[in-house]
């Protein structure tokens, strides 16, 4: 059975009521005809696609400017086309098979927007707060540090295959930028394809879980504000962060259907602990050019046994020098 399939029959065993739509969101303009499932309900289900290059934070030398020229846009563009399907090394020296390994996205988002951060004005992450600096300075950093990797525990939870995390998961990245999202009258579901990520996002008023419960990628509640979907995401287990983020990081998403090939996302994320205040994002989706793919990395995740092996390999080799000297 296709992933679709196994998710669709997954949330209709959920079944259900029609809940009660809340006073309309003034985040977003719906489309005209919003599109609705049979029971009344904006219908936001398919398969849909966040590429983009326009970066998750505005660049330092665009300081103050929103907005990209029509000019500057159609060099980003082409640049971004000429990566994908040009020789790699026209574009960097050393890259190889660019086209084949990733699919960042050939387009700025819609508007021409600098950067995806819409709130604070200048498009950046707000500063740490001074709680923030010194956890972030806590987390070892075995890459840069040189640090021998003498297990799989030495990895991240993305190369061992557990979770990509949120919002990371929800943001774009350098392949693997689509969501489903499948509804009955009270539950959504929300499939990242990156790690294979499912949300189930209860619509029917439950309580969020106790505070004493965490989980990898937090608990999901939903609700609708007139034609917004808005779902709230907390108890996160702290096994996983994003950017030094805690056990506090709360995210806000805001689905609205805008257009029939259009779905926008404003997630706001906030943990007073890391940031000095709140920040949100602003992503356009289209419709996807195909299905959602299982994303099967545990499927013989060679990466990991490699890294390991080649690790080992550098271990014996290094024993094997005699004091100041070469290999025997």
């Amino acid at each position: 059975m296709k992933l679709g399939s196994l998710v669709v029959a997954a949330v209709l065993a959920a079944g259900g009521h029609l809940i009660a739509q809340a006073p309309a969101s003034k985040d977003a303009k719906p489309a005209a005809a919003v599109p609705r499932t049979p029971w009344g309900a904006p219908d936001l289900q398919g398969t849909w696609d966040y590429r983009t290059i326009t970066p998750l934070e505005r660049p330092r030398e665009l300081n103050g400017r929103e907005f990209y020229t029509e000019e500057e846009a159609a060099k980003l563009e082409g640049r971004a086309g000429r990566r994908m399907d040009g020789p790699p090394e026209s574009i960097q020296p050393g890259l190889n098979h660019a086209q084949y390994l990733t699919d960042p996205g050939r387009l700025l988002a819609d508007g021409r927007r600098t950067s995806l951060i819409v709130d604070p004005p200048d498009g950046r992450i707000p500063a740490l707060t001074d709680e923030g600096k010194a956890r972030v300075a806590r987390q070892p950093n075995r890459a840069a540090s040189g640090a021998a990797i003498t297990s799989w525990l030495d990895r991240g939870n993305q190369e061992r295959c557990i979770t990509y995390g949120l919002p990371s998961a929800s943001l774009p990245t350098l392949y693997n930028n689509n969501i489903m999202i499948v509804q009955t009258p009270d539950t959504a579901v929300i499939v990242h394809e990156m790690i294979h990520e499912a949300r189930i996002v209860p619509l029917d008023g439950r309580p969020a879980l106790s505070g004493k419960i965490g989980q990898w990628i937090g608990s999901s509640r939903g609700h609708w504000e007139a034609d917004t979907l808005v779902v709230e995401t907390t108890n996160f287990s702290g096994q996983q962060n994003y950017r030094g983020s805690t056990t506090g990081l709360h995210l806000t998403e805001r689905y609205t259907r805008t257009a029939k090939d259009r779905l926008e996302m404003r997630l706001t994320v906030s943990d007073p602990t890391t940031w000095e205040k709140p920040w949100t994002v602003l992503l356009p989706m289209r419709p996807t050019e195909g299905e959602l793919i299982e994303y099967a990395c545990h499927e013989g995740n060679y990466a990991m046994f490699n890294l390991l092996e080649v690790a080992r390999d550098e271990e014996k080799a290094n024993a094997a020098k005699p004091a100041g000297g070469e290999s025997k």
